[in-house]
């Protein structure tokens, strides 16, 4: 059986680079999917198949952003009943989730599959992109169970203080995605659709092995789904309703941006999409660190230790700066060597390596933001963490991303975000230390 942390005691430092080690390799493993997607489909495809790629995925995360929000909420309801050592209330939580999460997801599914034409419309794809966008993102709709069934997995281990078996299941995953690709996107000659394929079979398989591995190692408390009381859904929606709202505002202010960059033209969003896949990767360390500390936070917050949880937060935001003034360091030495990976058309790596060459340095900035936002929510602050996210994409990143565009051309759209990334970084400070967040009590 595989451990499980208590983050009550023990070594702050320790835990962290233990704990966090395995959440940063699962989310390179889990961001690596829509990069071998992006490598293949432009290598194979061309500049304009992996634009359609870029735009599909943005709306694939923006319409399920809610439904991944709450995990967040799971996140935090779990760990917090975990340091209580309330067992059955774990139990009842954990059911609740299971049943609310599949009724969603259905939902999604079928609602996204429908829809996928007109939200590329709305977001302003190109037309040369539709064919291949509409398709991508319809079968990426078919398989959402699987997307969120084995997130929600992990989310629940990880809430437990495990992170070492998550990474297992993603790594089954993504090595069956290298493999599923190239064969189905050339092998079987289905092109864009192939990519998608190969993502729902390899995200299939990572689900049903991950729950049968989890059930039968007795690693979390899952039973036969019940419909849960009122009270376990209210609490859930209380924070979950915010939760996945902040996702839904982060990837919604990332498609308004996105909506910039397509002003531009086709090698513009190209470009962007190579960028955007090597940040996603370049800001794992930072996210996962986010994600660590809510778990080492909410089990302290669980007993009321308030003094743990301010080292928590100290020491994670110095480990987070440092890691990311050495990975802003590399991404601007490396840029354009890491966008023509995916491409070669001249206008697109231009603008890709530019972008990422301005917004490296300002990685430092953000991943303060993202270890600071996972402390606030572990107290199940949902709702003030809301309106951070609503001030960083709403309020700074999009409005100043559309600004110096305007001004500066398309490099204004980089240096818009930059900016953003270091005045959002000091709303999020002034309200961790001057904010009521500490005030939140979720059980009575």
């Amino acid at each position: 059986m595989q451990k499980q942390h208590d983050f009550t005691k023990g070594s702050i430092l320790k835990h962290l680079f233990v704990f966090s080690a395995p959440v940063i390799v699962t989310n390179l493993l889990q961001t690596s999917y829509q990069f071998v997607d992006s490598l293949w489909v432009g290598n194979l495809l061309g500049a304009n198949a992996l634009g359609s790629v870029t735009v599909s995925s943005m709306i694939i995360f923006t319409v399920l952003s809610f439904v991944l929000g709450l995990n967040n909420a799971a996140l935090t309801i779990l760990s917090q009943q975990k340091g209580r050592g309330d067992e059955l209330g774990l139990k009842k939580y954990l059911n609740a989730f299971v049943v609310i999460l599949t009724l969603m997801a259905i939902a999604l599914g079928i609602g996204g599959s429908i829809f996928a034409a007109p939200l590329l419309r709305l977001l302003g794809t190109p037309e040369g992109m539709m064919v291949g966008a509409t398709a991508y993102l319809q079968i990426n709709f078919l398989g959402i169970l699987f997307l969120l069934g084995y997130n929600f997995i992990g989310t629940v281990l990880r809430s437990l203080g495990d992170s070492r078996t998550p990474m297992r299941f993603v790594m089954l995953a993504v090595s069956l995605n290298i493999v599923l690709d190239p064969l189905f996107i050339a092998g079987f000659n289905l092109g864009i659709k192939g990519a998608a394929y190969a993502t729902i079979a390899a995200q299939g398989s990572a689900f049903i092995y991950g729950l049968v591995y989890v059930l039968y190692r007795k690693l979390a408390p899952f039973t036969l789904p019940r419909l849960p009381s009122r009270e376990q859904v209210r609490l859930i929606l209380n924070l979950g309703i915010p939760s996945g709202l902040q996702m839904a505002v982060i990837s919604a202010g990332s498609a308004a941006i996105l909506s910039v960059v397509t002003d531009f033209g086709e090698g513009a969003v190209a470009g962007y999409g190579a960028a955007q896949r090597l940040d996603s990767l370049l800001l794992l360390p930072a996210q996962a660190l986010g994600t660590s500390v809510n778990s080492m936070a909410g089990q302290n917050i669980g007993v009321g230790n308030w003094q743990r949880v301010k080292s928590i937060a100290k020491y994670g935001v110095l480990f987070s700066f440092s890691i990311m003034v050495v990975l802003g360091i590399l991404a601007i030495l490396l840029a354009e060597y890491g966008i023509r990976l995916f491409m070669d058309e001249p206008s697109a790596v231009t603008f890709g390596t530019e972008y990422l060459q301005i917004v490296a340095l300002c990685y430092p900035f953000l991943g303060i933001n993202f270890l600071l936002n996972g402390i606030v929510r572990s107290s199940g602050a949902m709702y003030q963490v809301l309106v951070l996210n609503i001030i960083s994409f709403w309020v700074l990143r999009f409005p100043l991303a559309a600004i110096m565009s305007s001004r500066l051309g398309e490099i204004g759209i980089a240096v818009g975000i930059g900016m953003s990334f270091i005045l959002s970084s000091l709303v999020a400070i002034l309200y961790f230390r001057f904010g009521k967040w500490r005030e939140k009590e979720l059980f009575t």
